[in-house]
């Protein structure tokens, strides 16, 4: 179905570079492709702390995201908690948001430099001739499930009594908006056999929406809907919290959760780009052996929904969906591609616009860093 693997194609054409051995900060313009770029980024690596020395304010940043307090998010919040980003002189305005959509919106609308949120988004905006990419992975599946609400499970006999039944989801464009589209895809049931109601990403507002049955279905991400099930408030139907789950889901592995931002400000703030970059993957690394104490200690107790064994539990569900190494794999795009073309018949993605979602290069600087 698809033909040779796309190759990321390079952003750096272009980049303005401050002279570090003039004092002035005199500005120099150089041309440079993919090998400069990434020798300049090394470089900036290698010399950061002589960098760090000479930098009159810490740079600033602003990320919007929704679900901030979610494990979906888990390796940023780990990246801030563990002081990656301060001490590398990076202030972080954060943009929280009530969906996916959202957090897109404010990108496009100049309010914010970078979003974390689903990697199709990149495939939406490319398709619509924006040019955003994402630069680095944070998980391999979308951690999002479908439950039914435990009063409808009791008296459900077949999925034919899910039609016409009121679903929860953040907003419509969402993550959550497109997993449950490929639910129902999956149990031979259409969108227009639902209607979707949009609730947004607060905890408090999802459970309630659960409890009072504004809402006979929930699609949505974790902790929440573990603590829900614990709760025996929700039955699962179906979910994609771990590679084996997702992989069922999609027909083979997945993209996720993901930093991205317009293509411009890659170009021309890089080695903020790679301070993020370097951030996850660091905490993507820390995360690998640090025990369930280790975690707790660094991500907020709010974060808990009031109950450390549920938040745990949640972790254990989808700890083995982060990414091992910030890395977008072929296969993984593929499938991502395949996902989306299911839900969206007709626009202007083709081939050459999934080459345009994503760069590994920051990921490999970092791996590099990392593993020195």
């Amino acid at each position: 179905m698809f033909p040779d693997a796309p190759t990321s194609i390079a952003l750096y054409a272009e980049l303005i570079i401050i002279d570090g051995n003039d004092s002035r900060g005199i500005g120099v313009l150089h041309e440079l492709g993919r090998r400069e770029f990434s020798a300049l980024v090394m470089a900036s690596v290698v010399l950061a702390p002589g960098f760090a020395q000479a930098a009159v304010a810490p740079q600033k940043i602003s990320i919007a995201l929704a679900a901030k307090t979610s494990l979906f998010h888990l390796p940023l919040v780990l990246a801030e908690q563990l002081g990656l980003f301060k001490n590398e002189g990076l202030q972080i305005d954060w943009l929280e948001c009530e969906s996916g959509l959202q957090a897109v919106q404010l990108a496009l609308s100049g309010q914010a430099d970078v979003v974390s949120g689903a990697f199709e988004h990149t495939l939406d905006l490319q398709a619509r001739g924006l040019n955003y990419r994402a630069f680095v992975l944070q998980g391999r599946a979308p951690q999002i499930s479908v439950g039914l609400a435990t009063r409808k499970a009791l008296a459900m006999k077949s999925l034919d009594d899910l039609k016409s039944i009121k679903m929860g989801i953040s907003s419509l464009g969402s993550g959550t908006h497109w997993l449950a589209q490929q639910w129902l895809l999956k149990a031979k049931l259409t969108a227009e056999q639902v209607q979707f109601i949009e609730l947004g990403s607060a905890t408090g507002h999802l459970v309630e929406a659960v409890r009072t049955g504004s809402v006979d279905t929930l699609c949505h991400i974790d902790p929440v809907m573990h603590y829900l099930e614990q709760k025996n408030e929700l039955r699962l139907l179906a979910d994609t919290r771990s590679l084996l789950s997702s992989q069922r889901m999609f027909g083979g592995p997945m993209l996720s959760a993901c930093l991205f931002g317009k293509g411009e400000f890659l170009q021309k703030r890089p080695d903020v780009a790679l301070t993020l970059t370097r951030g996850v993957v660091r905490a993507l690394q820390w995360l690998k052996t640090a025990g369930p104490s280790d975690i707790l200690k660094m991500v907020p107790s709010h974060n808990w929904m009031g109950d450390r064994a549920i938040y745990l539990g949640a972790l254990e569900n989808v700890r083995n969906s982060y990414s091992l190494d910030g890395m977008f794999s072929t296969e993984a795009l593929q499938t991502a591609w395949r996902a989306r073309a299911s839900r969206v018949s007709t626009d202007r993605a083709n081939w050459t616009t999934l080459a345009k979602t994503y760069t590994n290069e920051f990921a490999l600087i970092a791996q590099r860093k990392v593993n020195s």
